[in-house]
């Protein structure tokens, strides 16, 4: 599976609740119920009117109908090639 970064653009998102947050997880829960073992998703991190959200996949394709089934757009999507961290520079 290739790893990927999901950019939404969605108003609003970085002031909902946590409760309004549990139900949009649930809503992508239940689309990546349909998609699965072809896409799974890490995490997302939330700020202001985006969501950048954390998905293996086997292709572009399976994010695209991962967004399509769920109602949450799929802006930009970047595959990543690489992850570095702190760690990194320790060689």
């Amino acid at each position: 599976m290739n790893r990927y970064v999901i950019e939404r653009d969605i108003p609003g998102v970085g002031a909902l609740n946590r409760t309004e947050l549990k139900g949009a997880a649930e809503t992508s829960n239940g689309a990546l119920s349909k998609l699965a073992p072809k896409v799974q998703w890490e995490h997302s991190y939330v700020a202001n009117d985006k969501t950048f959200c954390v998905y293996l996949a086997d292709n572009e394709d399976e994010i695209r109908e991962h967004a399509r089934i769920s109602g949450f757009p799929a802006n930009k999507i970047t595959p990543i090639s690489k992850i570095i961290d702190p760690t990194t520079a320790n060689g």
